[in-house]
């Protein structure tokens, strides 16, 4: 019989997915250990790259760092393989990140290439990989350009989108997924940051401490979150629950976060654990293409899967 985890991860390679979806579930089936499956993402990943460099790129073409989502996984692939089809597609994407990509004076890339638009979700989708590719110093002036504009100082909760231009929010909604991005590329960050970057350690463990306290204030008693955290009119939601016991059970694992918050993840757990379907579909998460009601979603089967790994406590 298939586990909770094989249902999740078949249903997953079964869906549709742009380019974000495919680096997500690469990166979940990654830290799952299951390389095989990561090198199988990885040939359509490359396969359907663009001129320009970015990878896995079908049907929405205006996307800045969404393509950069798979990159971590591709690298990984590129040092097992050596194949010459993955790395040149890995250098073209990395080439993109750091080279041709639109970005503001101090080097913060923009969300579009149709305007200069800061989205929460790049938050996870850019700075893990240029720090798993080495170049730390770029990472962190995205991930602290990211938190600058969109961390909404009062509310200590993250703002969906920033309009560089007119220097106004395009959407100041504290929208569940976006926090539980900026999360999971914290923690991803404090797992792939050297040595010597300790102070950058030390700030980013208090900028995830802060930002998961708050949130844990909204949530519900049945562990799950409104899909905009401080707004009870919205949709109850199912990944946010997933996105921060993932969180929480690496910060504790990799030693930055107080083992307090297990009891919370694991209710956080048990709720989505509940929405799982016969098929393996988490239901109610924030729901693909639209994200604007409860559904099912390549993320949020990702997620599921990031999660039931963290809790089970396995390497990488």
């Amino acid at each position: 019989m298939e586990n909770k985890m094989e249902k999740a991860g078949k249903a997953l390679l079964c869906m549709q997915r742009h380019s974000w979806e495919q680096g997500m579930a690469m990166q979940a089936f990654l830290e799952w250990g299951r390389m095989d499956v990561v090198t199988a993402l990885a040939c359509e990943a490359v396969y359907r790259r663009m001129e320009d460099g970015r990878a896995a790129t079908i049907g929405f073409m205006d996307a800045v760092t969404d393509p950069c989502c798979v990159g971590e996984a591709l690298l990984r692939v590129c040092e097992i393989t050596k194949e010459e089809r993955f790395t040149e597609g890995y250098e073209a994407l990395l080439t993109w990140a750091l080279k041709d990509a639109p970005r503001n004076e101090e080097g913060v890339l923009y969300h579009l290439t149709s305007c200069k638009q800061f989205w929460v979700d790049s938050m996870y989708m850019l700075p893990p990989f240029l720090a798993a590719a080495g170049h730390v110093k770029e990472a962190l002036v995205n991930l602290y350009g990211y938190w600058d504009v969109l961390f909404d100082r009062d509310a200590k909760l993250m703002c969906h989108m920033w309009d560089d231009e007119n220097k106004v929010f395009v959407r100041d909604a504290h929208w569940g997924t976006g926090n539980g991005w900026t999360l999971a590329a914290m923690t991803r960050m404090m797992g792939l940051l050297p040595l010597e970057y300790e102070q950058d350690r030390e700030k980013i463990s208090k900028m995830a401490c802060t930002l998961l306290d708050s949130l844990l204030q909204f949530m519900r008693p049945d562990g799950f979150f409104y899909d905009v955290v401080d707004d009870p009119s919205t949709f109850v939601e199912t990944n946010l629950s997933q996105m921060t016991a993932y969180t929480i059970y690496r910060g504790i694992k990799d030693g930055w976060l107080d083992a307090k918050y297990k009891e919370k993840a694991d209710l956080m757990r048990a709720a989505a654990e509940s929405r799982q379907d016969e098929f393996g579909f988490v239901q109610n998460v924030c729901g693909a293409p639209h994200f604007d009601k409860p559904g099912i979603s390549p993320e949020g089967q990702a997620f599921f899967l990031l999660m039931e790994n963290a809790a089970e406590g396995k390497e990488k």
